[in-house]
């Protein structure tokens, strides 16, 4: 019999998808995947260089648990330019990417019944590694009538005497959803007035759209800094994803228990990849820019498609690189002998019929939408919303 805690858990939803679309391409399917959660650039030249550079020069031994100290300093200098906030080496810790260290930091903060406070759509892996770390996911619906953005009035209802950590994606995987300084500052008195623990997710605060620029939560006083694990990494920022570098900066005593766990589990993350993440911290929003703006160029055609879809509903993404449009117009009509009932089924007819990959709001905790990735050429962007349209058309009332 398996442990209980495998029980109580999925398979990534996401990762299903694309795996699937995969599988189906290897099989010469002509699929266009806007399930993928990664850029589909290559990883930088120079990052390149410099992992090759350190297989030169044999630095394939282990390193320190928490990260080769030259990696850790790069985090602090890093976070420093970028967000102002200062950090010491001792305040991170490298894991094997932010996957990882949004587990160990579930981990060293969660006591059995503890609650982690989710505005939902969420993650879709959130509520499993909460569930794994003896915790409860309480979730806090946030919809598209307010751009899917947790407000303090919410925060301040949900919380209850079990309530010990507000969890923050932001920019948002799945609606691509950014906070202001004046919404965070709201929610962190929250916060602040509860003793809660703040988790950021701020893995897309390199991808922002619109002129908006991105202020994370842990800028706004030593109050708030204290309270609050920062996550990141260089998955997305720097199309790294394969490369398994994310980290977390937070209090000392944190971070020291996540790098406890992550001795015992992990230990450090592969010692070629720390030394090309060292190259990528370096890298500036200037170096990173031409990726950027062709992220917004596809967010704009896509939004420009899914808006001209009669009875599409869609919030302009501030942030990331997902759409996250309500589909439920098309809710209860037939494709062929099939009625269509939410998005789980829309999300396989368009796959089995468009050969278009997406995935369901339900992984996301919002059955009526589905998530679709413009991480993808202008091109497919094009082709994957004629055939989506075209799916939609052949449908009956």
């Amino acid at each position: 019999m398996l442990a209980d805690r495998v029980q109580k858990i999925g398979f990534s939803p996401t990762l299903a998808v694309s795996d699937l679309a995969t599988r189906m391409r290897a099989e010469g399917i002509d699929v266009l995947d806007f399930s993928a959660g990664q850029p589909d650039f290559p990883t930088f030249e120079n990052i390149k260089d410099a992992a090759r550079k350190a297989i030169d020069d044999n630095q394939t031994r282990y390193t320190a648990t928490a990260g080769l100290p030259q990696l850790r300093e790069a985090v602090v200098a890093r976070i420093q330019r970028d967000l102002d906030i200062v950090y010491e080496p001792k305040h991170v810790v490298v894991s094997p990417g932010a996957k990882a260290s949004l587990y160990f930091a579930f981990m060293a903060l969660l006591s059995k019944g503890d609650e982690v406070l989710v505005p939902s759509p969420y993650w879709t892996s959130y509520p499993e590694q909460i569930r794994m770390a003896d915790g409860e996911p309480a979730f806090i619906e946030c919809t598209e009538k307010n751009e899917f953005k947790l407000t303090a009035e919410q925060l301040e209802a949900a919380i209850t005497p079990r309530s010990k950590v507000l969890l923050l994606n932001y920019p948002s995987n799945p609606t691509g959803a950014c906070y202001s300084r004046e919404q965070l500052e709201s929610l962190a008195k929250v916060c602040v007035k509860h003793n809660l623990w703040i988790m950021a997710d701020e893995i897309y605060c390199k991808l922002m759209y619109d002129g908006h620029r991105f202020v994370s939560i842990a800028q706004l006083g030593a109050d708030v800094k204290d309270r609050t694990i920062l996550i990141d990494g260089v998955s997305k920022s720097h199309a790294m994803t394969g490369w398994r570098i994310g980290y977390a900066a937070g209090p000392a005593d944190v971070i020291s228990a996540m790098g406890k766990i992550q001795s015992h589990s992990t230990s450090n993350c592969t010692s070629i990849a720390q030394w090309a993440a060292i190259e990528a911290l370096r890298m500036t929003d200037e170096d990173l820019e031409s990726r950027r703006a062709e992220f917004e160029k596809r967010r704009n055609a896509m939004l420009k498609r899914l808006r001209a879809i009669e009875g599409v509903t869609v919030p302009t993404p501030e942030g990331a690189f997902y759409a996250f449009p309500n589909f439920s117009a098309y809710f209860g009509r037939k494709a062929g002998s099939e009625t269509i009932n939410d998005g789980s089924d829309l999300a396989t007819y368009l796959l089995e019929s468009a050969k278009v990959a997406v995935v369901t709001g339900a992984a996301f905790g919002t059955p009526d939408y589905l998530r679709l990735s413009y991480a993808c050429s202008l091109e497919q962007v094009e082709e994957g919303m004629n055939r989506i349209e075209k799916a939609l058309a052949r449908m009956s009332a």
